[in-house]
């Protein structure tokens, strides 16, 4: 099934991605106006379902790359992933069907529609995550085993580059990591391309479309005055781990990542309590007092406390009134081999992955 995705749909799925995005994947605010724009230009998109791809179709999966602090100061215009995309087909001699993102998290969400826009292809309704992440090898298709290049990267100099072959997953990281980081820790990127079939037994299925119906939970909610928080709980079947105020904001731009911490002291039923939120661009373990609550793959979620918001990990600041939610994660990252890719180990944590959702 293939259809028109509405102008209506933009705001719903930026405010869904942004939850989904567990504080990274960048603040779809600037993505979301420009797509708005080049819809009031008379651009369109159309969204199609995974299962309608033919297995031999070739499909774009395209990313912004960099540290999401930097992406508000810097902007991706939406040439550039396009510009991506096109340099791919160049280098492989193949057209492309369709256009995914590597994440649904974020303003990445909206990176495979701005491409679509200026290409007049349609964006897959699904993702590589069910969230978002920052390293290569943490997708479901690095989990599935699937080819890891080629990859190629467009930056705002009119810089482009190809990385041809990588020995792993890691190392495709590394290497494009190295990349983004010299030209100034943003780019467009159009990741090793998939095939229609590898898209509909790897990919994460139906994720725009879960974003648009979350986000428009959150914005009907606050219509009609009542708590977009339970809003998103109902939705997702989440849970609140915690409530109170940021009282400190740790965070520095390195190595092409954002990286820090944000402690929050709890108000209400949590006062005299502190949870430490540790992030590498999105939140990955929420400690609560040294002992930790909540950490990666479950989507740990921070959100204003009366608008529902999603609060990145570049716009969280002191005195914020925030919640601190947890939402179960897609089943292939809570796997033996999803938990060697995003697991909290692979985040430098010593620890075993126990869900807030365990029974």
């Amino acid at each position: 099934m293939i259809r028109d995705f509405e102008a209506s749909e933009i705001d719903p799925l930026a405010v869904g991605a942004w939850i989904l995005g567990t504080g990274g994947g960048g603040s779809p605010y600037l993505a979301q106006l420009n797509l708005k724009k080049l819809y009031k230009d008379g651009k369109r998109v159309k969204l199609i379902d995974p299962n309608a791809l033919d297995d031999g179709d070739a499909v774009a999966v395209v990313s912004k790359m960099g540290a999401p602090l930097v992406g508000q100061e810097r902007l991706v215009d939406p040439a550039h992933l396009a510009r991506a995309m096109q340099l791919m087909e160049e280098y492989t001699g193949r057209k492309f069907r369709a256009v995914m993102s590597v994440e649904i998290g974020g303003g990445n969400a909206l990176s495979p529609f701005l491409a679509a826009a200026m290409l007049d292809i349609p964006v897959v309704d699904a993702d590589a995550m069910g969230r978002a992440y920052p390293e290569a090898q943490m997708t479901s298709f690095a989990i599935g085993d699937l080819p890891m290049y080629p990859l190629t990267l467009v930056d705002c100099r009119d810089n482009e580059a190809i990385v041809a072959k990588a020995a792993s997953w890691k190392w495709m990281e590394r290497i494009s990591r190295k990349i983004c980081t010299e030209v100034g820790s943003t780019s467009a990127t159009c990741k090793a391309p998939r095939t229609g079939k590898e898209v509909k037994e790897w990919g994460v299925l139906h994720t725009v479309t879960k974003a648009v119906s979350l986000g428009r939970a959150v914005l009907e909610a606050r219509a009609a005055h009542t708590d977009p928080i339970a809003a998103v709980l109902a939705h997702e079947g989440g849970k609140v781990l915690f409530k109170g105020k940021v009282a400190d904001v740790d965070r520095t731009t390195t190595g092409g990542f954002l990286r820090g911490a944000a402690m929050i002291d709890g108000l209400d039923d949590d006062r005299g309590a502190r949870v430490e939120l540790a992030f590498q661009n999105e939140w990955a373990v929420a400690f609560r007092d040294g002992q930790p609550i909540a950490m990666t793959p479950d989507l740990i979620c921070l959100l204003d406390t009366v608008s529902g918001e999603a609060i990145g990990t570049e716009t969280v600041r002191y005195g914020q009134r925030v919640t601190v939610v947890a939402l179960p994660a897609p089943a292939v990252l809570t796997s033996p081999k999803g938990l060697e890719h995003v697991g909290p180990r692979a985040f430098g944590y010593d620890l075993d992955f126990k869900s807030v959702f365990a029974a």
